[in-house]
């Protein structure tokens, strides 16, 4: 899944530049003695703008700078989801007040410098401002309803819990990952591990010595809600030790990606049956020994000896969540984690309920073993995908676009012959009749493997260029501009020098080897005719920020330096002597919205 989560924020330079939402408000601050040793700072913002917060987990926070330091005070700000960050945001809007207590205790003028950013749903501009004033120490007195931005509680704030306000952005790609993360749920409980297992536990609720079949209902929903707790917990693990963003950092990381192509090429060979993965002995056998006391205690013991027993055909599972919110922001992890272990939990609770179709269910059998195998090969078709980006952020140039599919049509291939019975695996008998379930599977795989092959020549894969590797030399049709008008890579200097020559303007990329945004924006929006049209006339420059070469750190400096940002994709159209006409951060499938960003010039 392409990872939705990666971090937008779109910003402009040069004050009084024109955007094409209007001009860009500047903040007149009004700096006045609220008291011994306090300051009221206050400004007026129109509509649609906001500010950022002095302790919003994104964007550009809201400073102070003074000689000797300074404490800042500021009302609950306004709590929402911030698309730009895919996380929430804190902000201001109208009406804008902090309080600011100067660490100093010299009387007279003082000049507080601020800096800012102030933003609208499709632009960012950050802005430096200095506020002069009169200033007479003493101690503080903070009005009601003002709290510090500090550890140190404030003095004698009393600060009202801040409201929020629930945004459906990017609730579309969120719904998304969450119903693919329920969907992983239930397709879980058809493995190996844990089909088996569903006639034992249920026979735990339902058929105690003692207790109503109401209670064995109760029973059911503890075992539920215990095996979310557990997932929870690892998604909370994710969080605390990476931070909410720093998810975002170690996206690209060849550490990070290393660590889960090892991770799925463990499973997928124990899944195809190279070894078998078992926890300490120690660690099941205490947790099923639990589990028999009976009781709550005893009915959430056994949810974890359950999570224990199925982690081998479980994992992958995890693994793919964890991975797929690698690069996203906020608690998705978490929220991941839960969705998945609900899919996972809930047939238990139904069955529970309605007994009757335990015995319906589909007996265990070959099936359960030829869902493991097809699910190797699956894992090992992940396991490569994490291998590209390590090639491609290293630049190795090994695991190129071409042999990338070649591994896939391979694999895929073979997970459609082993199922139509040709290649002879654990779950395949050499007498085995090919059922139709079993024969439109196989050839779904095959189909889908026959399909990837005009990837390797330079044909177009629509949604899944996004997540393979880009073609090379394949001109306009991956994404390259005419052969007048090639793009030029990691040389900003040269790009500028080329559009002062030539009298036009720059189109800088802000991009990455691993970025699966910028790879589907490449592959599918640059390649359309009336994209091509609209950058004939500049001057094309990509600049890669997520190697680890000293040119994707300059890349980074460029793009902070001037764009405050470093979220990509990033596109910016600038004059040759760097003047910013225009900037549009992210993906898009707007064709007509792109177009009208490319000809702002």
């Amino acid at each position: 899944m392409r990872s939705t989560v990666l971090v937008f924020l779109l910003a402009a330079a040069a004050a009084a530049t024109a955007f094409a939402q209007g001009d860009i408000p500047q903040l007149e601050w009004k700096l006045e003695q609220a008291g011994p040793g306090l300051l009221k700072l206050s400004s007026s913002l129109p509509e649609p703008w906001h500010l950022y917060s002095a302790t919003s987990p994104v964007g550009l926070k809201f400073t102070v700078t003074v000689d000797g330091g300074v404490d800042i005070y500021q009302r609950p700000p306004k709590v929402q989801y911030d698309p730009n960050f895919q996380a929430e945001s804190e902000t201001y809007e109208k009406d804008i007040v902090f309080y600011v207590a100067p660490k100093t205790a010299s009387a007279g003028d003082i000049a507080l410098k601020l800096r800012y950013q102030i933003c609208t749903d499709k632009q960012c501009v950050p802005q430096r401002k200095t506020a002069s004033g009169a200033f007479a120490p003493g101690t503080p007195q903070v009005p009601a309803g003002f709290a510090t931005t500090s550890a140190k509680p404030a003095t004698p704030a009393a600060a009202a819990a801040p409201t929020t306000t629930t945004s459906t952005q990017d609730s579309q790609s969120l719904g998304a990952y969450l119903a693919t993360a329920f969907g992983l749920g239930l397709a879980a409980l058809f493995t190996p591990c844990v089909f088996p297992m569903i006639p034992f536990v249920m026979s735990g609720f339902l058929n105690r010595e003692s207790g109503s079949k109401a209670e064995g209902i109760a029973q059911a929903g503890i075992f539920s809600a215990g095996i979310i707790v557990l997932f929870c917990v690892l998604g909370f693990a994710v969080t605390a030790i990476l931070g909410p963003f720093g998810v975002v950092q170690l996206g690209s990381s060849p550490w990070v990606n290393g660590f889960i192509a090892i991770l799925f090429g463990v499973f997928g060979m124990s899944l195809l049956g190279a070894f078998e993965i078992t926890l300490p002995a120690w660690l099941t056998s205490a947790a099923d020994e639990k589990s028999r006391q009976g009781g709550t205690i005893g009915t959430l013991m056994m949810s974890l000896s359950f999570a224990l027993t199925s982690f081998a055909c479980v994992g992958p599972f995890v693994g793919t969540l964890l991975a797929g919110s690698i690069q996203s922001a906020g608690i998705r992890p978490v929220l991941g984690m839960a969705t998945f272990a609900t899919g996972l939990a809930a047939p238990f609770f139904f069955l529970a309920l309605f007994p009757q179709y335990i015995k319906r269910m589909p007996k265990s059998g070959g099936w359960l073993a030829r869902v493991k195998v097809v699910m190797g090969f699956l894992v090992l078709a992940g396991m490569l995908k994490y291998l590209s980006n390590i090639d491609a952020v290293l630049q190795w140039n090994i695991l190129t676009r071409e042999r990338f599919l070649a591994a896939w049509v391979v694999l895929f291939s073979l997970a459609g012959l082993y199922l139509l019975g040709f290649l002879r695996l654990e779950g395949i008998g050499p007498n085995d009749h090919v059922g139709v379930g079993r024969l439109l599977t196989g050839a779904f795989f095959l189909i889908f493997g026959l399909h990837l092959v005009p990837g390797m020549f330079c044909g177009r894969l629509g949604e899944l260029d996004a997540y393979i590797p880009p073609p090379t030399g394949c001109a306009v049709s991956s994404g390259e501009a005419t052969a007048a008008n090639k793009w030029l890579k990691n040389d900003y200097a040269t790009a500028l020098a080329k559009a002062k020559a030539e009298n036009k303007n720059v189109l800088i990329n802000f991009t990455g080897y691993a970025c699966t945004n910028c790879h589907w924006m490449k592959q599918n929006m640059f390649p359309k005719a009336e994209v091509q049209e609209a950058i004939a006339n500049l001057v094309l420059v990509e600049l890669y920020t997520d190697g680890t070469d000293a040119a994707s750190e300059e890349n980074q400096k460029i793009q902070d330096s001037k764009f405050r940002t470093v979220a990509i994709p990033y596109y910016a159209i600038v004059t040759p002597d760097e003047r910013v006409v225009a900037s549009f951060a992210g993906l898009t499938k707007d064709t007509a919205e792109f177009v009208a960003f490319l000809k702002r010039t």
